[in-house]
Order: C-alpha cells, then sequence, then structure tokens
C-alpha cells in the first residue's frame, strides 16, 4: 500500500489543503489527475517562506517540495480514493520562488521527484519543469502541480 509507504519513509499523508482561492484543488479527467498548485503547509501553516537562494537554503527548499508533495498527493486522494490506484506519475510542475541569481531550481525540485521515485518505484519516474519565479501566492519558497494517471 502507498501510505503504508509513505509512513515507513516517515511522513504523514496530511488532510488535503483548502484552496486560498475560486479553485478546486484537483480534478479527475478519465484516468487523470490533475491538482493545483499547493505550498509547503502542514495544517494550512506554510512552512517555508521566502525566496530559495536568500531567504530559504537550497536544502530547506528540498524540504519545502517535500511538503507541497505530499500535500499534492492528500489532494489526488481526495478525488480517486486511494493513493494505489495511481498507475503512473506523469509529470511535476515545481515553481521555485527564486532569489536573483539563483539557479539550482531542479536540486530543489528533487526533493519532490526522489520522494516519488522511493514511494512509486518505476511508477514514480515523470517528466518535470522546475521553473524560478520572482514571487509566489503568500510568499511561499515554492509551489507544486502534479499529474497522474490512474489504473
Amino acid at each position: 500500500m502507498i501510505e503504508t509507504k509513505i509512513k515507513e519513509l516517515g511522513y504523514i499523508l496530511p488532510e488535503p489543503a483548502k484552496p486560498l482561492a475560486a479553485y478546486i484543488p484537483a480534478i479527475k479527467i478519465d484516468k487523470l489527475v490533475y491538482t493545483a498548485g499547493q505550498l509547503p503547509s502542514v495544517n494550512g501553516q506554510l512552512q517555508y517562506k521566502g525566496k530559495v537562494g536568500f531567504d530559504v537554503s537550497e536544502e530547506d527548499g528540498q524540504k519545502a517540495a517535500v511538503l507541497s508533495l505530499l500535500n499534492c498527493l492528500a489532494v489526488i486522494k481526495s478525488v480517486c480514493g486511494d493513493l494505489d490506484q495511481i498507475e503512473q506519475v506523469v509529470k511535476l510542475t515545481v515553481f521555485i520562488n527564486s532569489a536573483d541569481g539563483f539557479t539550482n531550481q531542479p536540486k530543489v525540485a528533487n526533493g519532490a521527484s526522489e520522494l516519488l521515485l522511493k514511494i512509486f518505484g518505476d511508477a514514480g519516474k515523470h517528466v518535470r519543469s522546475a521553473v524560478g519565479v520572482n514571487e509566489l501566492p503568500t510568499d511561499a519558497a515554492l509551489e507544486i502541480e502534479m499529474v497522474v494517471k490512474l489504473k
């Protein structure tokens, strides 16, 4: 079971985060689930704030990516009922609130990508974009969108 694997790795699947504006957290279309951007929050409290490479270290950026990924998985579960329904992780888009001159966005995004491989094995292999941005909602250090294919 995927949730058991998450616990074995030392993580807890959170309750799905509530949207900050007029959108839904995830939507299922045929066998695909698309998430809205998920922030590095725990119980609605932002854990990593500011620019990676200035306010937030690269290592803390990776930890923020893990939290955002767990929030993505939580909203996926909310629409498909069970993470064991995931056949393949398709895509991650990782937006990193980056300081001027910071270019290690791929390394920050690896926090999420490497955890997906540990959780899902080969089914966790995915395509990805890691994008440096000037600002994010609530000054979050990063935001992740995810697409998965269901069985």
